[in-house]
Formats: C-alpha cells, structure tokens, sequence
C-alpha cells in the first residue's frame, strides 16, 4: 500500500512538471510580451494604450495625460475633424474633451513607486500628432480659448 502511494505521487510530480513546462512554453510560442515591450504595437495602438484606455499603471513619468472620451471620438481628430498646423504639424480637436491630468507626486519615482496627484480638467481642447489618419502623439490640451485656428496666442 505505501509502495502504490509513492508510486501516485512520482506520477502527480511528473504531470505538475509537464503542466508547468507546457504552459511557460506555451506562452512564448503564443508571442506573450510584458506589458512594456510591445514590439508588434503600432503608433496608434501605443497613444490608445497610454491615452485613450490607460489603466495609468505604466512607466513614472512625469505628467500622464487621459483622455476621457471613445476611441472613435479621439481618432475624429486625425479624420477631418481636427486643425492641422503645419507651422507644428500637430493636428487641434475641434470638438471639447475631459482629461485626467496627473503629475508625479515624488520626482524621480521609479516603479512600482508611482505616485500621482489627478485632476480633471474639462472642455479641453487635445493637440495630437497624426499618421495615417490616426493619432500617435498627445502634444498637449489647451482652454478653447487659448486655441485660434490651430495655433496658441
């Protein structure tokens, strides 16, 4: 009886083994990148994912700027319903949008040790780089008031 104990449990060892080395394997072979190497990501996915649908977890910078609004409403922009500067080449909403803005509470923070302090800001206009008719770049936000025809007074 012992015997067959021992023997069950070599066999349970083995199977966990294999699991464990499947799975790591499978990750890899399945491309599984961290979230701060993305090799495959474009430009536009890269200004989604720090902008659009951040979870505000990524590198300590120091101001990380959130756009509150749905992606096909931030890529208006860069589709005709934005100013291009061609003095800047950025590209003005026209339409207004609310914004997290957070500033780095520690300079120098490193990570996991970002610390920030958000406001909400709102009735903002967005100044964003375009490429292919989709934004890639968050220059900066700017009051209505502040904008004249793509360009700041």
């Amino acid at each position: 009886m012992c015997f067959l104990l021992q023997e069950t449990m070599k066999t349970l060892f083995v199977c966990m083994m294999l699991v464990l080395l499947f799975a790591s394997g499978f990750s890899k072979v399945n491309n599984f990148q961290p979230s701060e190497h993305r090799p495959e990501e474009t430009p536009y996915e890269k200004f989604r994912r720090q902008h659009v649908d951040a979870k505000m977890t990524e590198n300590c910078k120091e101001t990380n700027t959130f756009i509150l609004s749905i992606p096909a409403k931030v890529k208006s922009i860069c589709r005709g319903d934005g100013r291009y500067d061609e003095n800047s080449g950025m590209t003005y909403s026209t339409a207004t949008f609310r914004i997290i803005k957070c500033k780095l509470k520690h300079q120098g923070a490193r990570k996991p040790s970002c610390q920030y302090e958000g406001r909400l800001l709102t009735n903002r206009i967005i100044v964003v780089k375009c490429e292919g008719k989709l934004p890639v770049h968050f220059d900066r936000d700017l009051l209505p008031s502040e904008s004249n025809d793509g360009e700041q007074l």
